[in-house]
Formats: C-alpha cells, sequence, structure tokens
C-alpha cells in the first residue's frame, strides 16, 4: 500500500510553491504600478536632453557634417537608444504611432529630436541610418538583459514579449544589406541575444511557469 503521506507532501509543496508565486505576482503587479511614473521622469529627461541636440544642431550646422560627425555619433546613438528603450517600456506614446505600439521609425526619431534623418546629397547635421540601426542593436542587447531580470523578479510574461519582439527586429535585419563592417558585425550578433531571450522563455516553459493567454469572459 501506497503511504498517502507521500501525497500530502507533494501537495504541500504545491501550496508553499503556489504561495510564494502569488507573492511574486504581488509584487511584480506593485512594480508595474510604480513604472509609469518612472517613464514619465525618464520622458521628462529625455526631452530636456532635446534642448542639447538643439544646440549641438545650431553649432554643428555651421561646419562640414562628416568632417566632425565623429565627435558626436556615438552619443546621439545612445541618446536614440534611450528613447527607444523608454518607448518600449510604454513611455514617450505622444511621439510615436500607436499601431507600432512599442518601436519608433527613424522618422519619429527625427521629428521627436527635431533633426533631418538620412541627408544622403547633403553634407548637413541630420540623424544617419547607421546611427539608428546602431541604437536598435543596443535596444536588443538590453532586452536580452531584461529578460533575464524579469525572470529574477517572477515577471514570467514579459520575456515572451521580448523574444517576440527582439525575433522581429532580427528578421528585419536581416534583409539589410549592410555595408559599414561596425554595424554588419554588430547587427550579425543579434542572434545571439535572440538565442539568449528564447533560451530564457524555454527554461520556463520546462518550468511551467509560461503565462496561458487570456481567455475572453474569465476576467
Amino acid at each position: 500500500m501506497i503511504d498517502p503521506s507521500i501525497f500530502e507532501n507533494l501537495q504541500a509543496k504545491i501550496d508553499e510553491e503556489s504561495q510564494i508565486r502569488d507573492e511574486l505576482q504581488d509584487i511584480v503587479q506593485t512594480l508595474s504600478k510604480r513604472v509609469s511614473p518612472v517613464l514619465d521622469e525618464a520622458a521628462t529627461k529625455i526631452r530636456a536632453q532635446k534642448e542639447d541636440v538643439t544646440r549641438l544642431v545650431s553649432v554643428a550646422s555651421k561646419h562640414p557634417f562628416y568632417k566632425y560627425n565623429h565627435i558626436w555619433s556615438r552619443e546621439l546613438q545612445n541618446l536614440v537608444f534611450t528613447i527607444q528603450f523608454c518607448a518600449w517600456l510604454g513611455g514617450l506614446r505622444d511621439a510615436r504611432d500607436a499601431k507600432a505600439k512599442a518601436f519608433m521609425t527613424i522618422e519619429e526619431v527625427g521629428e521627436f529630436l527635431g533633426v533631418p534623418v538620412n541627408l544622403k546629397d547633403q553634407d548637413s547635421f541630420h540623424l544617419s541610418i547607421e546611427e539608428y540601426l546602431q541604437a536598435l542593436i543596443s535596444l536588443v542587447e538590453e532586452l536580452s538583459r531584461l529578460a533575464v531580470n524579469s525572470v529574477t523578479l517572477g515577471d514570467y510574461s514579459r520575456p515572451l514579449q521580448i523574444s517576440k519582439f527582439v525575433s522581429d527586429l532580427h528578421a528585419g535585419f536581416q534583409l539589410l544589406n549592410l555595408k559599414n563592417d561596425s554595424l554588419r558585425k554588430r547587427s550579425d550578433a543579434i542572434k545571439y541575444s535572440v538565442k539568449k531571450v528564447e533560451d530564457v522563455v524555454y527554461d520556463l516553459s520546462l518550468r511551467n511557469l509560461v503565462p496561458k493567454p487570456a481567455v475572453a469572459g474569465d476576467e
């Protein structure tokens, strides 16, 4: 005869795990409620940086763009990355297409910053396609780290959201015939970030932690 205490112990462990999950979910929900004010603060600081960009444009426009572009290119890429990351998290809603949700096109970024984009035949200040793409690659790398950290915080739905987004971006990059060596090498490495996120999602599925899709009427 099988000892009933075996199943009693199993049930106790199941109840304990359920309690832990509930506790973690409560924490995550609290964090979610606090994300909006944080994003608003981040958006305010980003908008403040637009003034610096305006000053940069006013000075740089007096000189040959391609002669001095290397001085500010990295910082401009970092700013575009920050803008995209804030948008992905749900901020800057007024600056992006609602249909695209967490993604800002190069035109939207240029309009937000008040700078021209991709001026092919002019030696004037602009946001180049290369700078924009470099920022997107940085976004993919940061999101892959966020996927891991989200699991630590008990947020099991975010890695799935990240996985879909970075996979779509990766597919888009694969359509590009990149001539810039540095950009091409970094874009080739996107697959490692995508794989990192896929591994996180796979681990969640093995542990039966992947959230089930909400069913209409279950509220």
